[in-house]
């Protein structure tokens, strides 16, 4: 779960990360008060769940309250297009009104998991400020690594050595350190996925600050954080998505043509690969869960119809805890029901594959039985040409 940046920044605060002195504000009359409040130049920032805000016009610095009104009263409500975001945009509907700073040097902080090593991984960088990926490409040398033990956190020796490794002024190598070590606490404190301050600035004082801040919450550790659930924001998030989630679907939208519903996520993974490796483009990413009932069934057809981009859809079950002829039943429900016209072909293994296949060939719909993934990745392929 992503949230914004604002919010970023409060739970990263709680952890003793410093952030900069700012207000979120809905409206044009928030931002200005906001602004007086903080008093002198402010830096207004449109929340959204993209990066690349500053290119795309959404963060501007006001030298005073009624300069802000201006930013935030043609902010307010604006398309905002960012490398993120795709060609459609995200639309503002809150700011971040915040304080300006001396910035003396930016600097990059992050942590992910590192799946090779099965830890989360400290990286540290003096080029902050610029996206990661691209200082991984050109400059990968830049970026300073340390794994975190799990139960330790980052230690202070690391934090050291990742200071002095960034050029931090031996003056501030403590502040940086406290800083790094407190944003390691958060990361493992609310179960992130990501979490990732750039820039970090040094100011011309000495002090360090988050000057922007992003955190991914784990969507499968939000149980134990059930306070944090009110932080989603279902305007950012695709509408199918939002959807999907209400019934316990795992549902991803993606840019091709073929809809894909299965059961797992290695086989959605495998089932996507197969669709690419015979010539054609998933839709989407769609996992039911190895314990969907009919009516799961029936709202992930539904969910996937819906996407007007669709020109055929592909079902991969490999029936074990759901049984091929209860799924059968689901799609043929479904599809009834939604007055399918696209066709749909459906390759099933497992338990009870025999009566679930029967169904389909008997309901009089337009089901195409395949026999075995690449023969179904092929006639889906054809049938949505």
């Amino acid at each position: 779960m992503k949230i914004h940046e604002y919010q970023a920044k409060a739970i990263l605060a709680k952890y003793d990360v410093p952030v900069p002195r700012g207000e979120v504000a809905y409206t044009v009359e928030e931002a200005e008060a906001a602004a007086k409040k903080l008093g002198g130049s402010v830096v207004v920032k449109a929340q959204i769940h993209a990066g690349g805000r500053g290119k795309g016009g959404g963060v501007k610095i006001a030298k005073g309250a009624e300069e802000a009104a201006e930013i935030a009263k043609k902010m307010i409500g604006m398309t905002l297009v960012t490398h993120q975001t795709g060609p459609e945009g995200r639309v503002v509907q809150r700011l971040l009104v915040e304080e300006t700073l001396p910035i003396e040097r930016e600097l990059y902080l992050g942590i992910v998991l590192d799946r090779t090593q099965g830890v989360p991984v400290f990286m540290a960088s003096s080029e902050g400020g610029m996206d990661i990926e691209e200082v991984a490409a050109k400059t990968p040398h830049l970026i300073l690594k340390e794994p975190l033990k799990p139960g330790f956190g980052l230690q202070p020796f690391q934090a050291r050595k990742l200071a002095f490794g960034m050029g931090v002024p031996a003056a501030s190598v403590n502040a940086a350190a406290g800083a790094m070590t407190a944003l390691a606490k958060a990361y493992d404190g609310i179960d992130c996925s990501l979490a990732e301050i750039n820039p970090f600035i040094l100011t011309r004082d000495g002090k360090v600050f988050a000057l922007d801040a992003k955190i991914t919450l784990d969507d499968n550790a939000l149980y134990r954080h059930k306070d944090l659930l009110e932080l989603r924001d279902l305007n950012e998030e695709d509408p199918l998505e939002v959807e999907a989630s209400r019934f316990g679907l795992n549902y991803i939208k993606l840019d091709g043509n073929i809809a894909c519903m299965v059961n797992g996520a290695g086989l959605a993974m495998a089932t996507m690969d197969i669709i690419k490796y015979a010539g054609g483009q998933p839709a989407n990413f769609l996992d039911v869960g190895g314990g969907a009932n009919a009516e799961q069934i029936k709202n992930a057809f539904r969910i996937l119809l819906s996407d007007s981009a669709v020109k055929a859809v592909l079902i991969n079950i490999f029936g074990g805890i759901l049984r091929c002829d209860t799924l059968a039943n689901g799609v043929v429900a479904a599809a009834r029901e939604l007055e399918v016209k696209i066709p749909v072909v459906v390759r099933m293994e497992g338990t009870n594959v025999e009566l679930g296949q029967q169904i389909l060939k008997e309901s009089g719909l337009n089901f195409t039985v395949a026999d075995g993934m690449k023969d179904a990745a092929e006639k889906v392929v054809r049938l949505a040409q």
